[in-house]
């Protein structure tokens, strides 16, 4: 094990950054005492995530930040998806796919919304996916396993009893297209659900397509008929008719795990199952959190006590607040701006106090997720890193201008940042 001169906790707030090609980004916009407190004592700079011209989905952008590079070790969102629902995967008869229930019209299969307006309620879900789990799908003795995680999230495993499959196929949710293992985000996508196709030529990918697609139109038929979804109708809900699937996936990655690769202590604190399936994965001590009540004064109370506590024990602790990348999505600038407000107000002012004299922070983001775009894009964000000590940079506030003019500069891939944090500054 290393010695670290200070424990370090390592804060990524969910696509809370804009692009800088903005007129004002959200976190210029925002009222946030806490993070430019952090930024006006640390040292500062903008990092790509994964790297420049790739808009990552979250777990390939965690996995980035963690310090592996996922060209190399990503295998798929699916089977980490599976791994934090508490799945397991045969894998050379099953393939994992990250599910979203879906509102289509059935009859055209044209999206009305890809997130069933995100009014669907986890108890909702899981009703559903009852519904389609086991769902056997008449050909190549194929059958699906459907399990319902977070709201309209889902995890759906493709499986045959005699042929071997492949993840070797595209998504069907269009707002993501697969280049590799790898899934970037599409801007504008298309309004029609695809079928999934083999992305090489191969039986085992011919066969996990086939069997995707069956299973698609089997969930439509039922989905469209449960009482979940009649019932959501005639209180003038989005039905939940659809399921989209992405980012297959038939194994979890092999990589040196975190406590390894750091000589240390480290934890993960995670909510979300693709975030509770990486620090599984990764060999992290894995804290899953309850979701969010609603009430954020709260739940980020709950939270920092929760990161304090695994400090105390750990000698990293990553932790990873979801809040600013919904309403990024929903192209809501002043909900998002919001969701930074909580955060700082709840979370980050009181760990200011904690940590002042105690502990290394890092504050960044996984990806951009700008309300002017909708979607995650490859712009880079900001990055603060703070130390008892430490000599601050000249910036003002946390926000993407301000950090651009730090002195860790542009770090070209997320991989990159913690390897070099504790290299330079705690080891």
């Amino acid at each position: 094990m290393i010695s670290v001169k200070y424990k370090l906790l390592y804060l990524v707030l969910d696509g809370m950054s804009d692009r800088l090609s903005d007129p004002t980004t959200t976190l210029e916009n925002s009222v946030k005492p806490g993070l430019d407190w952090i930024a006006r004592n640390s040292k500062c700079g903008l990092m790509y995530t994964v790297g420049k011209g790739i808009a990552p989905e979250s777990d390939e952008a965690v996995i980035s930040i963690l310090g592996y590079d996922p060209h190399e070790v990503y295998t798929g969102r699916g089977p980490l998806e599976a791994l934090g629902a508490g799945l397991s995967i045969n894998e050379e008869h099953e393939v994992a796919f990250r599910a979203n229930f879906a509102t289509i019209d059935p009859s055209t299969y044209t999206i009305i919304d890809r997130r069933v307006g995100r009014g669907l309620t986890t108890s909702e879900a899981r009703e559903l996916a009852k519904a389609v789990d086991g769902l056997e799908l008449g050909i190549y003795d194929g059958y699906a396993r459907v399990v319902a995680t977070i709201g309209h999230r889902a995890v759906v495993v493709i499986g045959s009893r005699s042929h071997r499959l492949s993840p070797m196929v595209d998504n069907n949710d269009p707002a993501y297209r697969r280049h590799g293992m790898v899934s970037v985000a599409v801007p504008s996508p298309s309004k029609r659900v695809p079928e999934i196709k083999p992305l090489e030529d191969t039986p085992e990918a011919r066969v996990t397509a086939e069997l995707a697609n069956v299973f698609f139109k089997k969930a439509v038929e039922i989905l469209s008929k449960h009482p979940v979804n009649i019932e959501r109708i005639s209180k003038g809900r989005l039905p939940g008719n659809a399921i989209l699937m992405r980012d297959a996936g038939s194994r979890v990655p092999r990589a040196v795990k975190l406590p390894e690769k750091y000589g240390c202590r480290f934890a993960v604190l995670a909510e979300m199952p693709v975030e509770i399936g990486i620090g599984r994965a990764f060999g992290a001590e894995t804290i899953i959190m309850e979701p969010p009540t609603g009430d954020p004064a709260r739940d980020y109370r709950v939270r920092l006590k929760a990161a304090l506590d695994a400090l105390r024990e750990n000698d990293i602790v990553y932790v990873h607040l979801k809040g600013p990348d919904e309403p990024g999505h929903d192209g809501d600038l002043e909900l998002k701006k919001k969701r930074i407000e909580e955060i700082d107000k709840y979370f980050i002012q009181p760990l200011i106090n904690e940590i002042r004299d105690r502990y290394a922070l890092i504050v960044t983001a996984d990806h951009a997720t700008p309300p002017s775009v909708k979607s995650h894009t490859d712009d880079p964000v900001p990055v603060a890193f703070y130390m008892p000590g430490i000599k601050p940079d000249n910036v003002e506030k946390f926000t993407e201008r301000e950090c651009s003019k730090g002195s860790l500069g542009l770090i070209q891939h997320g991989w990159m940042l913690l390897p070099r944090v504790i290299t330079e500054f705690l080891s």
